[in-house]
């Protein structure tokens, strides 16, 4: 089981940007302090809903401030960036990370992202494919050309090469002091919403991120159609069984049964309904909004939220039940510093080791 924190940066009512930042800085720090596996970071653009709008320029900050925690994107958003310009930093923090870097790409959304960045809707309705095979492209090949409907261009070298990371061998295993290869690339993960993409996923046999609002029945509904998709596009058994997805959630540890979601129903609808209203569609198309209480609550009831032995035993059914054992969890629903590090830190020390 490999539990990590999913970090949105959220602006809370009455917080600004430099807070929403200091928190998710911290609670990565104390992520690393308390054992967990990994840190997943969110890219938003002009909303408080998450105040991060490079999820790759944070996880180069946080990588240098750590030394052993994964540091992943959950996600780059593909229509606001060129696939070669994301390709390139991903390449970069993969290698000056000693390999630490996880690359979590999606669709996004239909907003008006795409009219700032020039994306434009298109980007959004059909661009993904190509733009996922130019990143993955970039990060295997020695030489690139682009050659699809929206990326053309001449043949030009891969610099630097993602796959030409060296690792220090003293801290994977014995030969202390050599220097030896490391992994191929950096891990590439894509978020998943429909059986579309999780077919576009299984045909590239790219593990996926399932998001925070589906259940551990829809998510094992989503695992079986990759699998099949994946066996139908000629990818070895070791390959689809071996798939390391990840299940997006909520976490919030307490002693008492009632007190974690009695927490979050307080904070965190306040910030949803802030965060979610100020989301503007780039083509003016009717958006249908939860109810921030509503989605608070089933959200409480879908994740780990509670006392550490209902912590664990609701991570372990959803890894039984959906086959998922990495876990990218919201640990900042408070909206508090002090509460989110101190979650963080019942997260490794109360949780952890009901899982092991």
């Amino acid at each position: 089981m490999r539990i990590g924190t999913f970090v949105l940066a959220a602006q809370f009512p009455g917080q600004g940007p430099g807070e929403a930042l200091h928190r998710a800085v911290r609670s990565t720090e104390a992520a690393e302090e308390s054992g967990l596996d990994s840190v997943w970071l969110a890219e938003h653009h002009f909303v408080p809903y998450g105040v991060c709008p490079s999820a790759t320029t944070l996880a180069a900050l946080l990588l240098g401030r750590t030394r052993r925690i994964r540091v992943g994107t959950a996600v780059s958003v593909l229509p606001n960036h060129h696939p070669v310009a994301l390709a390139e930093q991903a390449a970069l923090l993969h290698l000056t990370s000693g390999g630490r870097f996880s690359l979590g790409v999606g669709r996004g959304g239909p907003w008006v992202d795409l009219e700032v960045f020039g994306g434009g809707l298109d980007a959004y309705e059909n661009g993904f494919p190509e733009a996922l095979d130019l990143v993955l492209d970039w990060l295997r090949e020695p030489r690139v050309a682009g050659r699809g409907e929206r990326f053309g261009f001449r043949e030009v070298a891969v610099v630097p090469r993602a796959d030409e990371l060296l690792v220090d061998q003293a801290d994977a295993g014995p030969g202390a002091g050599a220097l030896g290869p490391g992994p191929s690339g950096p891990e590439t993960v894509v978020a998943c919403t429909s059986p579309k993409s999780v077919r576009l996923a299984a045909a590239r046999a790219l593990p996926m991120l399932l998001g925070m609002h589906c259940g551990d029945e829809e998510k094992a509904e989503m695992v079986a159609l990759w699998r099949t998709a994946a066996r139908e596009a000629g990818h070895p058994p070791e390959v689809v069984e071996g798939a390391a997805h990840v299940s997006a959630g909520v976490a919030q540890i307490a002693d008492g049964a009632g007190d974690a979601t009695e927490l979050l129903v307080k904070t965190m609808p306040g910030w949803l309904r802030q965060g979610l209203d100020a989301h503007v569609t780039v083509d003016g198309r009717h958006r249908v909004m939860r109810d921030p209480v509503a989605y608070t609550e089933l959200l409480c009831g879908l994740h780990p939220v509670g006392t550490p032995r209902l912590a664990a035993d609701r991570l372990a059914a959803t890894a039984e039940r959906t086959g998922i054992t990495r876990f990218a969890l919201l640990v900042e629903g408070s909206g508090d510093l002090a509460a989110t590090e101190e979650n963080v830190r019942r997260l490794g020390a109360d949780v952890l080791p009901l899982l092991t």
